[in-house]
């Protein structure tokens, strides 16, 4: 049986573990997040417009609503670090920045929640935020409340300036401060992200939060996705198989729409946090985003893989040269065989697109009736295809190739057939760019 093959199994027998109950996030949270795209900008006297202060966040929610976003599903603003007062006040409160925040944060929670938004905010497991504000040690009890006061819907909780070893505990103590309040909360914690290359503790953090972070933070780069991506597709630690519904990996931010991406690469990241069912928190300025990587954003068939019901994160089972293959088992299922989707990713850079090439067996793509396939990012058919057939597809460079195989009760069409060869990897990939390149010299 293929690596497929195992993968589905494990999902028809029910194997898996039983999560955070707090009945949320049962598809991974969709929002937008300050962080990767303001930072820690305070100079709001000579910067006003992208400074971290309410101003920021209330129009980032009217553009939340006018831009479409919360008709496709991103429903939550999240203020990151930076936005706390020195100092706590003389009753040991937490209090955002006088200034900065001149109306209080109860005032912008309702501003928020008005527009039909959820209110998320950031604080850290430590002495101190990453930035040197007020962190929850020596008041978690009170921090739990005074967010719960101010109607927070999504807490991130950071892991700056503390111990990790005793996150197996901190972490689990402050949510139960949370689910104590009776307000309910997401919980995103930042446990792992302190503990790679430590075998953080996956069964015990599913239990205790609804999303983790557990790798690098991600920068405006290509460099950084790729690698986010490589260690997604590496799992060492088999984080891969904690991720289910009310329990996500999380890696980190979408960067898409701001400097650092090409479009194809936007489609790329994109395209493999679908796959991999992760959060789907924008970081972007929604007021200037332009209208191609917006529509990346909004992509609805995206999004609809990305919020499978069923949850499961998808596993690379091809790691190639140029090509990676990965692979999630989606809705619908017939007769204990999931559809499947298949995202092919170029990591090749040399100017032309390749063409990937596979029997669909090769893959683990074997139901007898067979699959109907459908380009992810434009919604249309491309064909019928038997588990014999071959595939075949062009991958632009540092871009993705991502196709919907969908089970059939009843074959209806005809797809190619079958190469008589395939490579040891399982798919052919053709290097259009060299047909004219001659090394025999």
């Amino acid at each position: 049986m293929g690596q497929l093959g195992l993968f589905v199994l494990a999902w028809v027998c029910g194997c898996g573990v039983s999560g955070l109950e707090n009945g949320l996030s049962r598809t991974p949270p969709m929002g937008w997040l300050s962080w990767e795209r303001f930072r820690c900008n305070t100079d709001c006297d000579n910067d006003p417009e992208f400074c971290i202060g309410e101003r920021l966040f209330k129009e980032m929610s009217d553009m939340m609503v006018v831009g479409g976003y919360l008709e496709a599903g991103y429903d939550t603003i999240i203020i990151d670090d930076c936005w706390l007062d020195h100092k706590r006040s003389a009753d040991g409160k937490l209090q955002a920045d006088p200034k900065r925040f001149s109306s209080g944060i109860p005032a912008l929670s309702d501003y928020i929640h008005k527009l039909g938004l959820k209110f998320g905010i950031y604080e850290d497991y430590g002495n101190f935020t990453c930035g040197g504000y007020p962190g929850i040690l020596g008041h978690m009890e009170t921090d739990a409340k005074t967010f719960a006061e101010w109607n927070v819907d999504y807490v991130k909780l950071d892991g700056c300036y503390s111990e990790p070893s005793t996150m197996e505990t901190g972490y689990p103590e402050f949510g139960r401060y949370l689910n104590a309040t009776k307000r309910p909360m997401v919980y995103s914690c930042s446990w792992p992200a302190y503990q790679i290359g430590q075998n953080p503790d996956y069964k015990s953090i599913a239990e205790h939060c609804n999303l983790w972070r557990n790798f690098d933070d991600i920068t405006d780069s290509w460099d950084s996705v790729l690698s986010i991506i490589d260690y997604y597709g590496d799992d060492k630690d088999g984080f891969s198989s904690f991720a289910a519904p009310g329990q996500w990996n999380d890696p980190d931010m979408l960067i898409i729409g701001n400097y650092g991406l090409s479009l194809d690469q936007s489609k790329a990241q994109m395209a493999m946090w679908c796959m991999f069912a992760a959060p789907l928190i924008m970081s972007a300025d929604l007021r200037s985003i332009r209208p191609e990587f917006k529509e990346i954003l909004l992509n609805r068939n995206l999004i609809k893989l990305n919020q499978d019901p069923m949850g499961i994160q998808a596993k690379r089972i091809i790691k190639g040269k140029d090509i990676d293959v990965f692979s999630r088992p989606v809705m619908p299922v017939y007769k204990g065989k999931t559809s499947v989707a298949i995202a092919f990713l170029n990591r090749w850079n040399e100017g032309t697109p390749l063409k990937v090439q596979f029997t669909l067996k090769d893959l683990g793509l074997d139901h007898p009736a067979g699959y109907q396939a459908s380009d992810v990012f434009t919604g249309k058919s491309i064909g019928s295809y038997k588990p014999g057939d071959s595939f075949s597809g062009l991958v632009n460079p540092t871009g993705i190739l991502l196709v919907r195989f969908s089970v059939m009760a009843k074959y209806s069409g005809q797809g190619e057939v079958a190469p008589g060869h395939s490579t040891d990897e399982g798919i052919d990939i053709i290097y259009p760019g060299l047909t004219g390149w001659r090394t025999e010299f």
